[in-house]
Parts: C-alpha cells; structure tokens; sequence
C-alpha cells in the first residue's frame, strides 16, 4: 500500500508520529533477527539495551511476527493521522445552522496583556523567503505605504500603530510551510498588543491560522486568498467554511474576488481565444486544485472538451513525459492550477521543448503565476503565456488608484506586482476600523473591519458582504510580451 501524505493537511505531530511507527517497526524487526539466532524468545522493554533484573513475561504481544506488528502499529498510526487531517488548528466549529466539526479540539492560546494600552500592531504573514519575494515584498511595501500616510497613527495621533512582518515560508520549503504558519499564528494570538493581522498570499496557509486567530478575536484581512471554502457556504469541501470559526463569529475577510469567480472568468476568456480543446493540470494544493476544479466545471458547460486532468508533482526535475502524452492529444490550450511556486516555469519549459509552441497550443494560469518570479522562472518559453488576475493590475486602476500607482513609483523607485495594491488596501481598511474604535479592543476592531460599506479605495468603491468577501467582480486577462506582463482587457463576471 502506498501512502500519499498530504501536507496541507497533516500536521507535523502527525508526520512524527508515522516516522516514530516506521522506527519502531524496523527495531522489532532486528529484534526478532537476533533472537530467531539464538532460539530466546523477544524480550520488551523501555530500553533498546540492556537485560531485565527479572525475568520477562510472555504475553500475547510477543508472539506477534514483524509484519503483523507492522500492521498493528502503521493502523494505529494511520488511525491518528486522519484524526489531524482536518485543520489542525481547528476546534469543533459550532456555528449558526452548522453540526459540530469533526477537527480535533485546540485550546485557545493564552494572550498577554498590551505594554502600552495607546500603541496597537499589525502583522502581516507572507512568505518572505523562497520565489514568492519579490511579490511578497511589494506587498509589505504597500502596507508600509498606507501606514506612512498616517504616520502609523491614528485617532488624532492618541494611537501608535506598529508593524511586524512574519515570514510563513521557509528555506526548506522554498514556499509556505504549515508548521511556520502554525507558529506565527500562535504568537500573534498570544500577542496583545496585535489587533489585525494581514495574510496570506497562500489560501493553505490562510485555512491554518483563520481558527488560530479567531479564537483569540484577531480580524485577518487577505489581499490575495482565493479559494472560496474560506468564506462561502457550498463553494468548498462539506464543513466549509464553518468549521474555520470555531467561535461561530466570522474574523476573516478578504479585498480580492474568490476562485468561484476567477475560475469561471478564465474558461470564458480560453473559450473567446478559440480554444476548443484543453489538458488540465494542477499542482495539489488547496488553491490551485480549487481553482482548476471550477475551470474544468465551466469549460464543459462552454462546450470546451477536457481532454484530460493530472495532479503534477511540485518537486519532479521536469515533466517531459507528461508534456509528450499531452502533445500526443492535440490540445488548443494546457490550463494549469497553481502557482510559481509549484514549478509551473518549469511545466512551460518542458512544453516549449517538446514542440507545443505557443501559436499551436497556449498555456494559461490563474493570478498564482502572474508575477515577474514566472518570466524568470520560465525564460524565453514565458512568452505568450496567460494569466487571469482577480481584479486590474496596478498599471489599469483610476482614480485613487492611479494616483497610488504614481506614488508607489516616487517611493519604492520599482513597478508594484499585483498584490501590492491589494495589501495597501487591507492596510486601510484595518487603520480605517481602528480610527472607529481608537483603543485595543480585537473583537470591536474585527466588528468594524467586517462592517465595512462602500468603502472607496485605490480598487474602487465596494463594502464586505455577510461572509467577508469583497463586492468586486472586476477581473482582467494578461500576457507575457517582450518578457514583461501586459494587461490584455478586462473580464467580466457573467
């Protein structure tokens, strides 16, 4: 039997947990070797050395050959690893019109006291180590942005705002890592001073900490989280999104589109392309499998024929293979659920090499791989790649939007990438509730950010609905020219 460990889903007990199995399995096996030897029967103790002042028991246990002891134990082991598959941060979810989750319990994280009463922080959790930097850094920049405006005051200079940066990426991850995100999220719930937090680029990540935070009543507003079980009933698996608010009151909003939207946008536009044929892929993960679900969904509504679908291995040297089978079915188009992170420059490297060039079958992303991280990733092979982004990209907005545009130039002296907008805008909605309720209160400043209505920002005027999510439907479709991204037209929602 082959087991598949799914790290958005298992926990790092979990994984312990069945190396531990494995180790202790390999040492009954020598155990028995040893013993088989020298015709003595297998002792047990909690030492590996050594010999019992007594003589030892025999009990039913030590009849057990290897592999019936592998079983016993890899069954109690699996057994204990699907209790964690849920979200491991996750209690039992009680919401209005909800039956219980089935997540294990999670106490609440203890919450020290503010050192100053008058001085509140925001954090932001992005992944500031692996490709995702330089999208992520523009994202920082926005925030820091928003709060000079302010002089990182607010309330008539009564409340200091600071702002931490958390890293939820690791080296050795090259991308978000759960155990990474698991620990930011415990110390900013236990943090009193923290009141908002600002995150994640990764709808993984984000499915992590939303139970962390909201029981300890800390608002997270996301620039970039798309997958629609975060927030809307029936978009997602079965207990989505009740079982991520454990306290029943909603802590998580978000300023861009969700996937149900992008998705669907995307499998209109390849249908306006011409394209009649597609191979689907994706990367595995919570985002990029979502989001590939509603465009494979909406491209057989279209008339678009799926000719196949594969969950890629993200770590895999190349996919050569892959790319000649595909070949070998004549698409008009290679969809691809996930981000840069997940290896897609190298997906449209491979494909390049094979022989599909863009004017024969074209490859196409959802805002994962919109980013100057893909170009440099894939190279010349990146032009003429597509790319749907859930809104407009920074050089497209008016209004206030453009004057932020202009101003990010001056200040940062580099074009922003796509989120940069996005988190400037979280960053004012959060200083925008705290001058509502100008004290370190949590629950009052998550009431005010969820209440937010016709706001006008640099994205526009629009408001929260009741489940967090943004009144903005605006899409747009982008493509790689001359090794730069370039905005082709809006998309509307239909």
């Amino acid at each position: 039997m082959t087991y598949h460990h799914n790290y958005e889903r298992a926990t790092p007990e979990s994984v312990k947990l069945v190396l531990t199995l494995d180790y202790r399995v390999t040492r009954v096996k020598n155990m028995q070797k040893r013993n088989q030897q020298s015709n003595q029967p297998m002792k047990f103790s909690g030492k590996s050395e050594g010999k019992s002042a007594t003589p030892s028991k025999t009990n039913s246990t030590q009849h057990l050959n290897a592999a019936g002891l592998r079983k016993l134990l890899l069954a109690a082991g699996v057994a204990s690893l699907c209790a964690s598959c849920q979200s491991p941060q996750s209690p039992t979810a009680t919401t209005p019109g909800s039956s219980p989750g089935s997540s294990p319990a999670a106490s609440p994280v203890a919450v020290s006291s503010p050192a100053d009463p008058n001085t509140v922080k925001i954090v932001s959790m992005l992944p500031m180590t692996g490709s995702a930097l330089g999208q992520a850094q523009t994202m920082v920049n926005g925030i820091k942005q928003a709060l000079a405006e302010t002089d990182s005051k607010a309330c008539d200079g009564k409340i200091k705002i600071e702002y931490e940066v958390l890293d939820d990426a690791t080296a050795a991850a090259g991308k978000w890592d759960p155990s990474q995100v698991t620990s930011n999220s415990n110390k900013v719930a236990a943090d009193g001073s923290v009141v908002a937090a600002i995150g994640h680029y990764n709808s993984g990540a984000a499915k992590l900490s939303i139970p962390v935070l909201n029981q300890a009543n800390v608002v997270m507003v996301s620039p970039a989280n798309t997958y629609p079980g975060l927030t809307k009933p029936g978009k997602g698996e079965a207990k989505e999104p009740n079982v991520y608010y454990p306290t029943g009151t909603r802590n998580f909003t978000r300023v861009v589109p969700a996937d149900d939207l992008q998705g669907a946008v995307a499998a209109n536009w390849a249908k306006s392309l011409e394209v009649k044929k597609v191979y689907i892929l994706d990367d595995q993960e919570l985002y990029g499998k979502g989001i590939a679900d509603i465009f494979e969904a909406t491209s057989k509504t279209l008339g678009i024929e799926v000719l196949g679908r594969e969950g890629i291995d993200i770590k895999a040297s190349d996919y050569k293979a892959l790319m000649n089978k595909i070949k070998a079915l004549n698409p008009d188009l290679i969809y691809f659920g996930g981000t840069t992170q997940s290896n897609a420059g190298q997906i449209i490297k491979d494909m390049r090499n094979v022989g599909m060039t863009p004017e024969a079958v074209k490859f196409m992303g959802p805002d994962g791989i919109k980013e100057q991280a893909l170009i440099d990733a894939a190279g010349k092979d990146a032009e003429g790649v597509y790319a749907t982004f859930g809104g407009l990209p920074p050089q497209q907005l008016t209004g206030t939007g453009a004057q932020w545009y202009e101003s990010y130039k001056a200040k940062f002296n580099a074009e922003p990438e796509a989120y940069a907008a996005y988190a400037y805008e979280s960053a004012k909605v959060i200083i925008g509730a705290i001058n509502k309720v100008c004290k370190n209160d949590r629950a009052a400043i998550r009431d005010a950010v969820l209440a937010t209505k016709d706001f006008n920002g640099v994205l526009g005027t629009w408001s929260f609905d009741a489940n967090g999510d943004t009144s903005l439907t605006t899409m747009s479709g982008n493509t790689v020219k001359g090794g730069k991204w370039e905005f082709v037209s809006a998309l509307k929602t239909e």
